[in-house]
């Protein structure tokens, strides 16, 4: 009896046990998503063999046999559905890319802004604010498309900069640049440059916080990086050659153009995107405790310095996080590009390829792929530098 009871004890501990449970409880999560990803697999592979469709990434050799207005690599209509992939690919990284650089830009002016003693510009922050964040980003980009770009001047009638830039209803064309025998020289002496201002930086700010007495270091990274590569370039020659476009018939030809679909789309998502930066910004300044403010000015630090210095850096603890949530929105708000026809991920290979050649769980599969890792590259970066910057209790 006395052995029994041991025995029955011994079984309640093991069941009671949280550890075994949490264990069995994942084990039996895993075989239950197992199963159901399996079941889906079956499904789908015989759903598709009823049909006669052929699964498989093969149909990424075959040639794509249309064009693309748009292509930061050499493409022509014989080439590759694979290298349509990359096209759509390059061309989504582009926009989700200058639209976060420009969103940043503007929002932080926008947030601190929205916090200045000036009445005037105090409003006018807030009206941005208020407004631009509560229309949907597609009304916004139809906008800008329709109402804006399209309603340019033809391209005889252009907008004409200096003689070299050029906007139109047909984009926006820049000098194009290309390499002369003096680039390597400019090359290796703006690099070097570059890695000797990081040295500065860094021992510049340890000498501040070992003897407390500032070093002018954005004055003199300016000047060096306008010195080195300019002594550069008169011992070595101008590195560049510009190809200034030139108005050929009915259009121009030569040099750099910006389509308007991605001037429309860039511009609506960064003015979109910066109106929510803005109030992550406000918040975060007004996070930092207002004695922080009132030391600097007991120091003697003027209100630029004191933001500069003290309330910013100290901010971005509370800014990156949601500042990173605003960057993936910006990322998978390039998808509606779709609704103007600019040539991204979702319109090219989501949209023209599936039609063509009607694979559609893979072609879906790597666009899903595409934004997930995207998205997870931008988490990762921003979880680095938020770690970085983190406040290390001693």
């Amino acid at each position: 009896m006395q052995t029994n009871a041991n025995a029955s004890r011994t079984r309640g501990s093991v069941w009671t046990d949280p550890k075994v449970r949490a264990w069995l409880f994942q084990i039996l999560a895993v075989i239950a998503v197992v199963a159901l990803g399996w079941y889906l697999f079956d499904n789908t592979q015989t759903n598709l063999d009823k049909r006669g469709i052929t699964s498989g990434f093969g149909f990424l050799n075959n040639s794509a046999g249309f064009g693309i207005a748009q292509h930061l690599i050499e493409y022509t209509e014989r080439d590759s559905y694979g290298r349509v992939f990359v096209i759509g690919l390059l061309n989504t990284l582009l926009v989700s890319g200058i639209g976060i650089v420009l969103a940043t830009i503007l929002g932080f002016i926008l947030g601190v802004a929205r916090l200045s003693p000036n009445w005037l510009v105090q409003k006018l922050a807030t009206i941005y604010i208020e407004t631009f964040r509560n229309i949907p980003p597609l009304l916004q980009i139809f906008f800008w498309y329709f109402a804006v770009m399209l309603a340019m001047p033809s391209p005889r009638q252009s907008l004409d900069v200096g003689g070299t830039f050029f906007l139109n209803n047909r984009g926006l064309y820049l000098p194009s640049p290309s390499a002369t025998d003096g680039f390597v020289p400019f090359l290796a002496a703006l690099v070097i440059t570059i890695i000797g201002v990081i040295l500065m930086a860094r021992w510049g700010r340890k000498r501040f916080e070992a003897t407390g007495q500032p070093f002018p270091t954005f004055i003199t990274s300016v000047v060096l990086l306008v010195a080195i590569p300019g002594l550069t370039i008169l011992l070595a020659g101008n590195p560049f050659t510009w190809e200034i476009p030139e108005l050929k018939g009915f259009n121009f030809r030569g040099g750099w153009v910006m389509i308007p679909e991605l001037i429309s789309l860039t511009l609506a998502l960064s003015i979109y995107t910066a109106a929510f930066i803005a109030e992550i910004v406000r918040s975060g300044i007004q996070a930092v405790s207002h004695g922080q403010t009132e030391a600097a000015r007991s120091l003697g630090l003027t209100p630029g310095k004191t933001l500069r210095l003290v309330v910013i850096p100290q901010s971005l603890r509370v800014i990156i996080p949601p500042l990173t949530s605003q960057y993936l929105n910006l990322a998978k708000n390039s998808s509606l590009a779709a609704g103007i026809g600019y040539p991204d991920m979702v319109s090219l290979f989501a949209g023209t390829v599936l039609n063509q050649t009607g694979q559609a769980i893979e072609v879906i599969a790597i666009t899903m792929s595409v934004y997930l890792a995207i998205s997870l590259s931008i988490s990762l970066l921003m979880n680095w530098y938020n770690k970085r910057i983190a406040l290390i209790e001693r």
